[in-house]
């Protein structure tokens, strides 16, 4: 953090690039907490604010995920309905 307590762009940047390699389930139970802060209030607009970047960061990682989980089911029910069809 700087010395007036707040964070700034170089500083939060490896704190979002680290969210690229969570799992879903750490991504998921970070973004509610996350939620559970923004939604408490009591913070400044610069803290509210970085708290919600990471928290957008946070939300894109989870639907990676799922649009991957998304993909192999798929792909999975599709090779069943070509093997059903021979």
């Amino acid at each position: 953090m700087a010395a007036s307590g707040k964070t700034t762009d170089t500083e939060t940047a490896p704190e979002l690039a680290e969210i690229a390699t969570f799992g879903y389930e750490r991504a998921r139970d970070e973004l509610v907490n996350v939620v559970k802060m923004l939604e408490q209030g009591g913070m400044d607009l610069d803290d509210s604010l970085a708290l919600w970047e990471r928290g957008e960061a946070l939300a894109s990682r989870c639907e990676e995920h799922l649009a991957g989980a998304r993909e192999r089911v798929e792909n999975v029910l599709t090779r069943t309905e070509e093997s059903d069809d021979a």
